[in-house]
């Protein structure tokens, strides 16, 4: 039985070139408008601020600076979550996830610092302490107690994300404790026009900035709620086999109607929601582990939780819902002839589907396929075929790392492997702790880092 048996059950023949190039938001575009967002917020602090008088005015002014920076960044964090094509398909998925990141902290940091500086602000401009200024805000300044309620939900989203507690925590469970901040939001709009001084005499302003609220809401109701239910209606996607491809190791393939209108290219992931009694209120992203067919796709997934595990244990025909495609790891980011892919545990689906579809003349595509042992080595078959057809190269780089007597992925060992490695385009996709191993030889070796390519699973 052929691959394209497996997946669709028709002939395809290799490397069939995409429809166009993808387009989307340079990440240089997008930082520029976050940072000019940010830029426009002091403005509208000095706008609206003629002078600044004593130690009171002082932090007053401050505390003013930081709740505009923090009403700001909670908006901004969620227009970067929020699925908007143009960036995930032009910034990557994981580079949002990043920004997002570290926006989250920065933001927390904001919105405590508002809280203090505007409290102390005001208890040294009343000549009184700040406990009993504290308890006159909360009690008699409209909305205050709502806003205080949004930045202790803030300051709890943000201590579950740090990465120490994370790691303690299921996925489903993070996930879905970040819908607080959907919450927190709601509650401290209000009143950032019932008190905030640049709001309460400024028309404009307050046009303004409820216009950017609606218009990031409104991309979130759309990407993330009507979109995944209008591909539902419109391709009717159900599981229609499962492979076992290793030890812990299963591939879907989901079939559905009209799936070329998705757009889908190699090296992209879906958001997946089995609809199952277990798995219906979770979506997890999973990576296209072959190239999208008209009528199927295909992922394969490692267990290494309760939904992973769960999917072994599909039956089919259960109905699918997804949100996607993302991610901007695709053809779309090379700029050179030869391609060297290296993959490590899961991030070997997506560079699966690259080194099937990459445009390359023999010769000019090597992939390095990095495991501790044999028995973890996915696609083995289909890897070997596809580089017997396409006259590619494939090392199975094989061993526990403190058994090697030399690092496969140091510069010494990269460059013995791939003759011409600093004329490669790289693309890089695994666990942590191998990505910084093979950066790290790559840089080494001359790969200039523009070059290198990265997708991350952990982030």
């Amino acid at each position: 039985m052929t691959l394209d048996d497996r997946v669709t059950g028709t002939r395809r023949p290799w490397g069939v070139p995409r429809r166009g190039p993808t387009r989307g938001a340079r990440p240089t575009w997008v930082l520029g408008l976050i940072w000019g967002g940010a830029a426009g917020m002091l403005g509208l602090w000095w706008h609206d601020t003629p002078t600044v008088a004593g130690l009171g005015g002082w932090l007053t002014g401050a505390g003013r600076i930081t709740g505009l920076l923090a009403g700001y960044g909670v908006v901004v964090l969620v227009a970067l979550m929020a699925r908007i094509p143009w960036l995930e398909r032009g910034v990557g998925a994981d580079r949002l996830a990043r920004w997002h990141a570290m926006g989250g902290r920065y933001t927390v940091s904001l919105v405590v610092a508002h809280g203090l500086l505007i409290t102390w602000g005001y208890a040294v401009t009343a000549h009184t302490n700040v406990v009993s200024q504290a308890a006159t805000l909360l009690l008699s300044y409209p909305d205050v107690l709502m806003a205080t309620v949004a930045g202790l939900l803030l300051v709890g989203v943000g201590v579950v994300s740090a990465r120490a507690a994370r790691t303690r925590m299921r996925y489903e469970t993070w996930y879905y404790l970040h819908f607080y901040t959907y919450l927190a939001v709601a509650l401290a709009f209000s009143h950032q026009f019932a008190t905030g001084a640049d709001f309460v005499t400024n028309l404009p302003a307050r046009v303004a900035w409820s216009t950017m609220y609606v218009a990031v809401a409104a991309a979130l109701v759309w990407y993330r709620l009507v979109t995944p239910l209008r591909q539902a209606a419109r391709h009717r996607l159900r599981v229609a086999a499962v492979h076992h491809e290793a030890p812990g190791v299963v591939s879907v393939v989901i079939t559905g109607r009209r799936l070329t209108e998705l757009a889908a290219e190699p090296g992209q992931f879906f958001r997946w929601r089995f609809l199952t009694r277990d798995l219906w209120w979770s979506a997890n992203p999973y990576s296209l582990s072959a190239p999208p067919r008209p009528t199927a796709l295909r992922i394969t997934v490692k267990a290494l939780g309760d939904h992973s595990r769960s999917l072994a244990h599909l039956k089919i025909g259960t109905r699918v819902l997804t949100e996607g495609p993302y991610g901007a790891f695709t053809e779309d980011r090379r700029r050179r002839r030869q391609v060297l892919l290296i993959a490590g545990g899961a991030g070997i689906t997506p560079l699966r589907a690259l080194f099937e579809t990459l445009p390359a003349a023999p010769g000019e595509l090597t992939l390095l396929y990095r495991a501790n042992h044999d028995t973890e080595v996915v696609f083995r078959r289909e890897l070997d075929q596809i580089a017997a057809f396409r006259g590619a190269r494939v090392h199975y780089l094989i061993g526990l790392h403190t058994r090697l007597t030399q690092d496969p992925l140091s510069a010494p060992a990269l460059t013995s492997l791939v003759p011409g490695l600093r004329h490669h385009d790289v693309y890089l996709c695994g666990p942590q702790g191998m990505t910084r191993a093979a950066t790290a030889g790559l840089r080494g070796a001359g790969v200039p880092r523009r070059h290198i390519h990265h997708e991350s699973f952990e982030l």
